[in-house]
């Protein structure tokens, strides 16, 4: 009876040792699903699908699977706070990634600590996040504001444009855009003698579009994400709007995603990007021929970094040689790997990942109409030192 029974322990033991063993390593994804930045969610669900399933193809990391699990949010810092404590609280999760603006992911990094989760941020691009406001368990794989306007600074140079005119976002980034190109701007001499914010939700840009007419300047400066950037493409080109300028310049306006419903009506208009499907590297050509079988579409900036987000995390696991978040925190501070955005690093002063930056064209040839990348810039060319506000 006594060996029957220690048998049987032996047996419940190594059935418990298994069940550890294929215990998940779980992700939440917080995608948008409803106003004008839910457009974006698709960048966030496909790339997550297929890193995945490449990863578990693989064998997971550590003998365990990944697992995505699901929280989809309205796009407010609150309705975000709210499903990343979901997925925390209820879910099990440790690892937060989805759609961010800049107003979410300020309201989200100080509450990290408190949730004990990790925010591997593919959306912000507000400077301070990884300056005066950065936090512990807040990494940022996207590029931030001073990466876009230094990708810009030789578009701005050899546009020989000395008065600029600017549409803004009305939010945080848009703001801060704002400050920062005007700077560049007078850098090289020049102006910026008007500056319009229209709000995220504007459906209607006539009074936006007849200001930025009124009176002329050498060149344009557009930052309008979302589907309002759509409109805003269709409405000024009504108007003849960008043919007045002798440079547009752009930043999350302009992408191989909104391209085709923008059509035409962007020609000639360049865009600071973080990423272009036609760059180079092994794992980037892999990984587009892989995206445009399962998708039908090219990638974007956004499908890309939120790819990369899992190689990176994965590789943190790997290195920490633990899923646990503490040890996973620890690992990312310095970590440098091959990625589809190429070779980055995860700087450890200050959370931000330097990594390449693009300059494209938007290029009609014939009936079609695409963006043609015109240079690769390299991350320690265009990402600025840490701030030393910076206290981690």
């Amino acid at each position: 009876m006594i060996k029957k029974l220690v048998s049987l322990a032996i047996v419940a033991a190594g059935l418990s040792g298994a069940a550890v063993a294929q215990e998940t390593i779980k992700i939440g994804v917080m995608p948008v699903d409803s106003g004008p930045i839910s457009v974006y969610s698709v960048m966030v669900t496909n790339p997550a699908e297929l890193a995945i399933d490449a990863l578990n193809a693989k064998g997971g990391a550590l003998g365990r699977k990944y697992e995505l699990v699901t929280q989809a949010h309205n796009g407010t810092p609150a309705g975000a706070l709210a499903a990343a404590s979901k997925l925390v609280q209820q879910s099990g999760v440790s690892y937060l990634v989805g759609v961010s603006t800049s107003s979410i992911a300020s309201a989200l990094a100080p509450r990290l600590s408190g949730l004990n989760a990790l925010f591997l941020d593919t959306g912000s691009g507000l400077d301070d996040l990884v300056g005066k406001g950065c936090q512990p368990n807040f990494f940022r794989i996207s590029s931030n504001d001073s990466m876009m306007i230094n990708t810009l600074r030789a578009a701005v140079k050899q546009s020989g444009a000395k008065t600029w005119n600017l549409l803004m976002a009305d939010y945080a980034l848009g703001h801060e855009f704002a400050k920062t190109f005007e700077a560049l701007v007078q850098e090289n001499g020049g102006t910026v003698q008007t500056t319009l914010f229209a709000p995220l939700t504007t459906t209607d840009f006539g009074s936006f579009i007849s200001q930025l007419s009124a009176k002329p300047a050498d060149g344009l400066g557009v930052f309008y994400p979302g589907s309002g950037g759509v409109a805003f493409a269709k409405q000024q080109h009504q108007f003849g709007l960008f043919p007045k300028f002798k440079s547009v310049l752009t930043w999350y306006f302009t992408n191989d995603l909104f391209l085709p419903a923008m059509g035409d009506t962007v020609t000639g208009a360049y865009s600071a990007m973080s990423y272009s499907w036609d760059q180079p590297g092994a794992a980037n050509a892999a990984f587009v021929k892989a995206f445009e079988a399962k998708y039908k579409r090219k990638p974007v900036y956004g499908d890309a970094d939120n790819y990369a987000v899992y190689e990176i995390l994965n590789a943190a696991i790997l290195k920490a040689k633990s899923a646990d978040m503490a040890a996973v925190r620890a690992a990312l501070p310095g970590l440098k790997v091959n990625t589809v955005l190429g070779d980055v690093e995860m700087r450890a002063a200050d959370h931000q990942l330097v990594r390449s930056m693009t300059l494209a064209q938007v290029v009609k040839t014939g009936d079609k109409v695409a963006m043609v990348t015109r240079a690769v810039e390299p991350g320690a060319k265009v990402t600025p030192p840490p701030n030393p506000e910076c206290k981690l």
